[in-house]
């Protein structure tokens, strides 16, 4: 085993935090007692904070920092990061799926391809149990980091594309900005070829190629990327939904603003409205405003809500309410 090697191996073993007697690391490293002790030396010189105890049960455990060190992954690990940061960008909250994005952008391009190829198979193939939405086709991590990465430094990038009709052809872009619409994203970009603004579902593109040619952003066709894509899907044909919910924008922008368009009607109710989303994720996104719902298009989700509803039975306080007028 190399010195450059050893180092590594030392360091994985060290990151499972837990204690390792000097003796123990030498067997797994194949080395001296004494080579272990000037390696832990060498990784705190490096700014790892390796502790050492004495005695019985004592040993070498990495203690937590103020912050985060280089890690060191074998093959399992990496690939189960890049399938849990990928379910986060897809079902967790706007601030957790933004940061698993930028994380993913640091943890892909260093990752084997053939890790790559492992992860995305992970991801694909896997299913949350009781989850609200229906399964999006699947988003290959790559390309919506690829597609994160130009969007953040204006750099040109090239892709293959296939739109709802099946028909397939290459795109040639300057991408603005990924928008989150339900369970999917949609890239939002001015296509050069066709000389016009374009959004693109991510889950239809592949071969996602920065062109490392950097341009001035152009203004989005009315000031807001997200408002551009949900026009863009209103005027698809998609199924659209809506509702009235009994609570100021304010309050709702923060738990539903990433799924519905939020438009004040008066002073105690907001319109709330979507386009292209599964059912049971509306529906799901609906309860999370924490008020009042009336006015529910279309009537399959009104029906999917009632239903909800008489699953969970009635409530104690409403049982006590029928014994006492009983």
């Amino acid at each position: 085993m190399s010195t450059s090697t050893r180092f590594l191996r030392l360091l994985s073993l060290l990151q499972t935090h837990r204690y390792w007697s000097g003796d123990e690391l030498a067997d797994r490293l194949d080395v001296s007692l004494r080579t272990v002790r000037r390696d832990i030396d060498r990784l705190r010189d490096l700014g790892y904070p390796v502790q050492a105890d004495r005695g019985v049960g004592g040993g070498y455990q990495l203690a937590s920092g103020t912050a985060l060190p280089p890690l060191v992954l074998d093959d399992e690990e990496a690939v189960a990061l890049v399938a849990a940061l990928q379910s986060t960008v897809h079902g967790g909250s706007s601030a957790l799926a933004e940061a698993a994005l930028r994380a993913m952008g640091k943890v892909l391009p260093v990752l084997p391809a053939r890790l790559r190829k492992r992860a995305q198979a992970l991801t694909a193939s896997t299913v949350p149990l009781n989850s609200w939405s229906s399964a999006p086709d699947p988003v290959d991590p790559a390309v919506l980091v690829a597609f994160a990465q130009a969007c953040r430094d204006n750099e040109r990038i090239a892709f293959d594309y296939k739109d709802a009709k099946g028909t397939k052809s290459s795109r040639r872009v300057e991408p603005v900005q990924l928008v989150n619409v339900g369970n999917r994203f949609y890239l939002v970009a001015f296509d050069l070829d066709r000389d016009d603004w374009r959004s693109f579902r991510v889950d239809r593109a592949q071969n996602a190629s920065p062109r490392a040619l950097r341009f001035i952003p152009r203004p989005v066709p009315g000031g807001d990327a997200a408002g551009f894509v949900r026009a863009g899907l209103r005027g698809s044909g998609q199924p659209g939904v809506s509702a009235r919910v009994y609570a100021n924008a304010e309050k709702l922008e923060p738990l539903i603003g990433r799924w519905f368009e939020i438009q004040q009607i008066d002073g105690d109710s907001c319109l709330v409205r979507t386009e292209n989303m599964d059912l049971r994720w509306a529906a799901f996104g609906l309860a999370m405003s924490e008020a009042k719902v009336s006015e529910v298009h279309p009537t399959e989700l009104r029906a999917l809500l009632d239903s909800w509803i008489s699953n969970i039975g009635p409530s104690q306080e409403s049982c006590e309410m029928q014994q006492k007028t009983s």
